[in-house]
């Protein structure tokens, strides 16, 4: 192709030069900042030859070319802007800058809530299984596993400031012991539990007192500002809350780093860490737990009115998946975390399995009745990862891809909301949607039937109202194999007979088989860079899955490209998005130019690093070549070894 022509048709239709903020490119795409994404002209982007795809994505244009090709687009896109060359740091950075306040808050939110939701879930999934056990034998309920399940079960939430103190401690750039530290001190067992701030008796019993008033550190005596005592600390803790202390931990953050620049490193350690927990300490007791809670309660009194007001949970229902597509989603971890942390059901969830379910089902019903195989491959696989909760894939591979299945999908949503919140649904966790929910749901009859009512509404309006070739994109997506096959008939008459033995591609690393089209990535699950399979690792090294050449090894560890002897080539991509670590966590052992074997080292990688920086670590292996080839068939799912056969390609 030519490159250069490529670069300039992407600038003029982004909107010039003038509306370039960055420049960056990973293995698969150009990672642009735009000024202004009005001034983008998606339709021509998505028309030029070499561009695979386009989307939006934490701030990011990213547009699709492909491995080996991205790199030469790239250097000849930064000469036409006249930009110096940006590094994936830089991008994101940019991208996170430009956005608005109150979208950046939502995001820093999500990265506090969401490395903690393994603890809320495996606490939420066992404290279903005790109750349910105890529901079945009432006799389970006095025995000692009782008792210490039950304990096991609710520590996640007992000590849930803990987690979010260093979780956010680690968001902030604060030291994360200091953090946990603040979270302790607002859980301390010398406070009353604050969950029983409003019981008269609990704090009667506490305190040893007959009034029912929870008693106060005055710090500074009877000193007044009307009727404030000034420096009073009520001595009751903050079980229930969690905003609170990601405003604790943000203002310790400031405080420790402002204290590392002036204070002479020779005292840093014994003056930083004391004086920064005392401010913080006092700060969190005196000024911002009793403000940023009292503040709290009423978001949380007003979420829980919102979802159990049958009228305010269809509206979430039918916008949910919209916040998907704008990835705000994880905002409501918060709510979510709020309401358990408050010792009430989760009444958010079984809306957010209403909507996600019947974008399960709108997939579903496009790949029943589509008559394109591509279609057909796509939709089918990514309705069942959204019926399990991964709703990506269908989102953006199919549903909001031709539309009226997303809208179909959306007032499905709206339907399962109401519904949820007129039987009173409720679950004991969050993070958790579509089948896995029956775990922590309440109710399972009327779980089954919330699945049933926004699935069955979402698939008949989509199977009605959606038809093939009906927008731009159906039609190109219809007439693709026609194109492919013509193209494949005036080929074959060039090639050799032995082209049309089969070639394998085997797994590179250990691990459990899955297809790509549940990779939870839209670029790979819609097999816009070529068809293959995902492996979600359980060994440490990538191998060479093909006879071949090694042709590309990317700077940052985190992506191999192969071509094999017979001619197919392979991208290994280590995990989603693991650009962003620029390296950590990876050692290259191939180099470009190198001959391998199946089974030859390429890659080690350390999934402690990479799970710790909240990437997820399934790695797609994708046939760039796909279009020379007749098929590409992935011939095993489940756990495998390296160097099984996972790939047959054929001429």
């Amino acid at each position: 192709m030519d490159y250069n022509k490529c670069a300039k048709e992407i600038l003029a239709a982004i909107g010039g030069k003038d509306n370039l903020v960055s420049a960056a490119h990973c293995a698969t795409r150009l990672r642009l900042v735009i000024v202004d994404n009005d001034k983008t002209d998606q339709a021509t982007l998505e028309d030029i030859d070499g561009v695979k795809g386009v989307f939006e994505s934490a701030g990011q244009l990213q547009i699709i070319i492909g491995t080996g090709t991205v790199n030469k687009v790239y250097d000849e896109f930064i000469k036409e802007a006249g930009v110096e060359a940006a590094s994936k740091d830089d991008v994101k950075a940019a991208a996170a800058a430009k956005a608005p306040m109150w979208k950046r808050a939502i995001k820093t939110l999500g990265d506090v809530f969401v490395p903690i939701l393994p603890a809320i879930v495996a606490s939420g999934l066992l404290m279903g299984i005790v109750e349910a056990i105890g529901k079945v034998s009432t006799d389970f309920s006095s025995t000692d596993w009782y008792a210490f399940l039950d304990m096991m079960s609710s520590t996640a939430f007992a000590f849930l400031p803990v987690l979010v103190a260093a979780s956010a401690a680690k968001v902030f750039g604060a030291n994360i012991y200091l953090g946990v530290v603040m979270g302790l001190m607002m859980v301390h067992p010398s406070l009353l539990n604050g969950w029983n701030v409003g019981n008269v008796e609990s704090i009667n019993e506490f305190f040893g007192v007959t009034d029912g008033i929870i008693p106060t550190w005055n710090l500074f005596g009877d000193l007044q500002i009307g009727d404030y005592v000034v420096g009073s600390i009520s001595q009751h803790g903050y079980q229930g809350h969690v905003i609170p202390v990601v405003i604790v931990i943000w203002l310790m953050s400031k405080i420790e780093k402002w204290l590392h620049k002036h204070v002479p490193e020779m005292i840093d350690l014994f003056v930083v860490p004391i004086t920064t927990i005392f401010i913080s300490a006092l700060a969190a007791f005196i000024v911002i737990g009793p403000i940023f809670s009292l503040l709290e309660n009423y978001v949380l009194a007003g979420a829980e009115w919102l979802v159990q007001n049958p009228f305010g949970a269809a509206v979430v229902g039918f916008f949910y998946p919209a916040t998907v597509v704008m990835g705000l989603h994880h905002m409501y971890n918060v709510i979510e975390a709020g309401m358990l942390a408050a010792g009430d059901l989760n009444t958010w969830m079984p809306i957010a399995t209403a909507a996600n379910f019947a974008q399960a089902a709108a997939a579903l019903a496009v790949g029943l009745k589509a008559k394109n195989g591509k279609t057909k491959t796509i939709a089918i696989p990514s309705a069942l990862s959204a019926s399990l909760g991964i709703t990506e894939p269908a989102i953006f591979g199919i549903n909001f891809r031709f539309f009226k299945p997303f809208i179909c999908a959306m007032i499905g949503g709206a339907v399962g909301g109401l519904f949820a919140a007129i039987v009173g649904l409720g679950a004991t966790a969050y993070g958790v949607t579509g089948f896995p929910g029956f775990l922590i749901i309440n109710n399972i009859p009327m779980y089954c039937l919330l699945l049933l009512i926004s699935g069955g509404v979402a698939f008949i309006l989509t199977w009605i109202i959606w038809k093939e070739g009906d927008t731009k994109k159906d039609k190109k997506a219809k007439d693709a194999p026609v194109a492919d096959a013509e193209a494949k008939e005036v080929d074959a008459t060039d090639t050799a007979v032995d082209d049309t033995a089969e070639k394998m591609v085997c797994t590179p690393v250990d691990g459990k088989v899955i297809p790509l089209t549940e990779t939870p990535d839209e670029t790979f699950a819609s097999e816009a860079l070529g068809k293959g399979g995902a492996i979600i690792p359980t060994g440490d090294t990538i191998k060479s899955p093909v006879n071949g050449t090694v042709n590309m090894v990317f700077d940052t560890g985190h992506a191999v490209g192969l071509e094999s002897d017979d001619g197919v080539e392979i991208l290994v991509h280590i995990g989603i998005n693991t650009v962003e670590l620029n390296g950590n966590g990876f050692e290259t052992i191939a180099k470009e130019g190198d001959k391998v074997k199946v089974g030859d080292p390429l890659i080690k990688f350390d999934e402690k690093i990479i799970k710790d920086g909240g990437y997820n670590l399934t790695t797609p292996i994708i046939v760039t070549n796909t279009d020379d080839f007749a098929s590409v068939e992935l011939l095993t799912t489940g756990d495998v070894t390296s160097g099984t056969e996972l790939l047959k390609v054929q001429k």
